[in-house]
């Protein structure tokens, strides 16, 4: 009669690839970062399931209530641009775009940022990788007056590749009914200001990464007709601008007037495509060749990818991150206001009878 032979070790969660141990030790350093962006309004919830954050009610406890408030959320991602991260190993710059991206929609509608919460898929928890990526993410809210409300962090080894991470975000903010962008307020005459952009911030590097592999681009390397003292990859990498915290101090600078017709955040379609979408049927928008500032970068891509200008055009925001479309009469002074705060504001265009377009026109 043979013998029965005993059984092995059983099968655990840390062999299967996700060590909980290791997971716990991680979340527990990440309490102190979250924890700065937090201001009064959110409620301190230990093991909680979920944030808690509260509206304007108490007169003693804010400045001001909201009479009629609306809330207003989106979501986005980073997108490819990711994978440059992941190459170079540079995790501290892609947690700002992710804010950026969720953030720089949500004030389009007038709105102020409350809360905001991520999510990270990962392999497997790489503590200095993860730390880094939930900085970005703190100081974006930082920067947005953005409470980090919470988070998930995921660890799929089936999914994804040792190194391999992902990115996604999602935004709160309120605004009063009355003061919400209307793209009906948007008349003939209006001026269309734009805001510099920090480069190609959060769109486009699909094309971007097939340019570099193309011309065979190094990315740690530096070309001075680009940048003389930062690398190709350092400039790819530079984070998406926040609008958030001069947008809301403008708009609060012009409590009872009406001053801003419109807004746009110019992502992926282009300046033509995302300020057409804030345009009502009966306008158009004529935009002045060569009335802003192209960054380098967009000529360095386009030269090494031999892309054309509808292309560019259509891919990129080529320069300007933000629009703001105004009443003529207001224009020289939020232009002033905005520069105060440290924005680069450029007069590109106006706003004329048409059919819901946006063209380019000759000085």
């Amino acid at each position: 009669m043979s013998k029965t032979s005993q059984p092995g070790p059983g099968l655990t969660y840390a062999a299967a690839g996700v060590d909980l141990d290791k997971y716990d030790s991680f979340i527990r350093t990440i309490g102190p970062m979250i924890r700065r962006t937090h201001g009064p309004r959110v409620i301190d919830n230990p093991g909680g399931f979920a944030g808690l954050f509260r509206l304007d009610y108490n007169e003693q406890l804010f400045k001001r209530n909201y009479k009629n408030p609306v809330l207003v959320a989106c979501t986005d991602g980073v997108g490819t641009k990711l994978k440059l991260a992941q190459e170079l190993r540079i995790y501290d710059t892609v947690g700002i775009d992710l804010v950026a991206m969720s953030v720089n929609d949500l004030i389009v509608q007038g709105a102020e940022p409350l809360f905001f919460l991520d999510y990270i898929a990962i392999h497997a928890v790489d503590k200095a990788r993860d730390a880094a990526l939930l900085e970005g993410i703190a100081k974006g809210c930082e920067m947005s007056g953005a409470a980090l409300l919470g988070g998930e962090t995921a660890e799929m080894g089936d999914l994804y590749k040792p190194g391999e991470f992902d990115l996604a975000g999602f935004a709160v903010g309120v605004v009063e009914l009355h003061r919400a962008t209307d793209p009906l307020r948007v008349h003939p005459g209006d001026i269309v200001l734009g805001l510099a952009s920090d480069g190609v911030h959060s769109n486009g590097y699909s094309l971007v990464r097939k340019i570099i592999e193309h011309a065979s681009l190094d990315l740690t390397k530096t070309y001075p007709e680009l940048d003389p003292e930062r690398t190709l990859g350092e400039v790819l990498l530079e984070p998406t601008r926040l609008y958030a915290a001069p947008i809301v101090r403008l708009q609060r600078s012009y409590r009872v007037k009406k001053v801003i017709s419109g807004m746009a955040h110019i992502t992926g379609g282009g300046l033509a495509d995302n300020l057409a979408r804030v345009l009502p049927d009966k306008v158009d928008a004529e935009l002045v060749k060569g009335s802003w500032d192209i960054p380098p970068v967009f000529g360095f891509l386009q030269k090494h990818g031999r892309v054309d200008d509808a292309e560019m055009d259509r891919v990129f925001n080529m320069g300007v991150g933000y629009c703001i479309i105004v009443r003529p009469t207001f224009a020289a002074s939020v232009t002033r206001r905005l520069e105060r705060l440290g924005e680069r504001v450029f007069q590109i265009g106006r706003i004329v009878e048409g059919g819901g377009k946006v063209r380019m026109v000759d000085a």
